[in-house]
């Protein structure tokens, strides 16, 4: 049963230079005590996606695009009329839409003055390309599952005059994000709880690390401060912490400790599901090893899902089902762990599977991936990867990809993906 669904979820921050598109176009689904690795460079979009998920944006990001559901209970949603246009506007549809409108109005007018007959095969004309653009938008904006083509055509032919500025079209936007908020509020840490990536920076300095977390428990529970207290002692020895650093603040923890701390806190309301963002990061192999296993092993013991957010590959295919591969904003590749690992569909998968070493096999020189990633302010035209790309042709460069299943549930996010997992293209 699929318990979360991202649906084409786009996050854009404003900042001085425009707009930064950090998320652009992210689809994908999570079962109820399933695991999910998303993987992926610095700055690809992961941590935004989480805190989509939960949020908790700044206050110059905003989901300008696509919805998310969690137990068909809307965690957000674009105002569509501004979500169209602002789609229309960057694939650079809205010229056509109108233009395209107005030819049908007009073309309809001439008719009706001076009848069907006088203009044979004009009108079936119009509304065969009527139908194959409506179709390609609806491709480009992910809604047709969503949208009956009756609804569509109506949406298209407003969205260009749709007021999304001034004070009307602010006050319908903080209604709708006020909707939403107040049922989040119930349900974040409850449901859906997160490990951040910084467990130091996730604690308040200045309160005990116990207190903290038992006022999670106090907010969200009908129980008192003793019995709030007792379970943050279960939480410590379930995590592998001593009941007397429940007093102690955060700077008296180890880098570890906070970890297993923050790991309590998440685990507090047996949610369910928890988002750990980076849960071993500044942590030495050792502890690394300890995090993920009891991680994994509280996650089978509660029934948890989990999405868990790293740049290292290797971690993923520890304690992951399934994986989905992230770069400049979207979505690379995704499918079961096994299939990812042993045919990869996607060039960027293929250069980050080559620069983690293997225990296994014979010994290879690591390789990395040349260049930085894109600027998401500016990103390059066609395939956000081509000038990193070694299979990247002209139309790369021109045309963004289609997400391709080359297998069920393998879907992969480039021109060539059926030819690179067969085969048929070497990277």
């Amino acid at each position: 049963m699929v318990m979360l669904d991202i649906r084409n979820l786009r996050v854009y921050f404003e900042i001085l230079k425009g707009k930064v598109k950090a998320v652009d176009g992210v689809s994908f689904q999570l079962d109820r005590g399933e695991t999910m690795g998303l993987v992926g460079e610095s700055g690809c979009g992961k941590t935004t996606t989480a805190f989509a998920i939960t949020r908790l944006l700044p206050f110059n990001g905003h989901v300008v695009g696509g919805e998310i559901l969690f137990n068909d209970m809307v965690l957000a949603r674009a105002d569509m009329a501004t979500e169209m246009l602002e789609l229309l506007e960057r694939e650079r549809w809205l010229p056509r839409v109108e233009t395209l409108f107005e030819r049908r109005q007009n073309a309809m007018q001439v008719l009706k003055e001076k009848g069907l007959g006088e203009m044979p095969g004009e009108s079936e004309i119009l509304l065969a390309e009527e139908e194959i653009f409506l179709e390609e938008v609806g491709d480009i904006l992910a809604i047709k599952d969503r949208v009956a083509p009756e609804e569509l055509k109506e949406m298209l032919s407003k969205a260009g005059k749709a007021e999304t500025t001034g004070f009307f079209a602010d006050r319908r936007k903080r209604k709708i994000e006020k909707e939403i908020e107040a049922k989040m509020t119930a349900i974040r840490w409850s449901e859906i709880s997160m490990i951040f990536q910084s467990a130091m920076n996730a604690f308040n300095p200045v309160y005990r690390v116990g207190d903290q977390i038992a006022e999670a428990l106090l907010t969200h529970e009908d129980m008192s401060k003793d019995e709030a207290h007792q379970k943050v002692l279960e939480l410590f020895d379930l995590v592998g912490l001593k009941p007397d650093r429940v007093t102690g603040y955060p700077h008296e923890f180890s880098g570890g400790m906070r970890q297993r701390a923050i790991i309590a806190m998440a685990l507090a309301l047996n949610p369910q599901l928890i988002i750990a963002d980076e849960p071993t990061t500044a942590l030495d192999v050792i502890m690394q090893d300890r995090i993920l296993a009891e991680i994994r092993d509280l996650q089978k013991e509660m029934h948890m899902a989990m999405i868990i957010i790293t740049h290292d590959i290797s971690v993923v295919a520890e304690v992951s089902e399934k994986i989905a591969i992230m770069y400049g904003g979207k979505l690379f590749e995704q499918g079961d762990i096994v299939s990812i690992f042993e045919n990869p569909a996607n060039p960027y998968t293929i250069g980050l599977t080559g620069a983690f070493p293997s225990i296994k096999g014979k010994k290879k020189r690591l390789k990395s991936i040349p260049g930085s990633p894109p600027d998401l302010a500016n990103p390059p035209l066609g395939c956000v990867f081509h000038p990193r790309c070694k299979l990247a042709q002209d139309i790369c460069k021109e045309k963004m990809p289609p997400t391709i299943e080359v297998a069920k549930n393998h879907r992969s996010y480039c021109h060539f993906a059926e030819e690179i997992y067969t085969g048929k293209m070497k990277v």
